[in-house]
């Protein structure tokens, strides 16, 4: 995956919060759950970055480790709705 200045933002929340500034070993892929980088109360702070960082609203159906376990998975599902907001607020107009 390349990387992007979403993944960037992403990872440097990650390491900051959760790795205590030791950005070591983590790789783009690695599972947050499996590695032991985040737990439940985690995620919930994830979200609430994501949210409050990139303007997204995280619905409870979206909780889910195919869009919250990586970096990738992250950074791919943020991208998929940043791209639909403009159509959303279209719509709403």
């Amino acid at each position: 995956m390349q990387t992007t200045p979403i993944s960037q933002q992403v990872r440097a929340f990650v390491v900051e919060n959760y790795l205590f500034g030791r950005d070591e070993g983590l790789g783009d892929e690695d599972s947050f759950l499996e590695a032991g980088v985040i737990d439940s109360t985690g995620v919930l702070e994830l979200v609430a970055f994501l949210e409050e960082r990139f303007g997204v609203k995280v619905a409870n159906d979206e909780l889910i480790t195919d869009n919250l376990d990586s970096i990738q998975k992250v950074t791919a599902y943020l991208q998929s709705k940043l791209e639909a907001a403009p159509v959303m607020q279209e719509r709403s107009r």
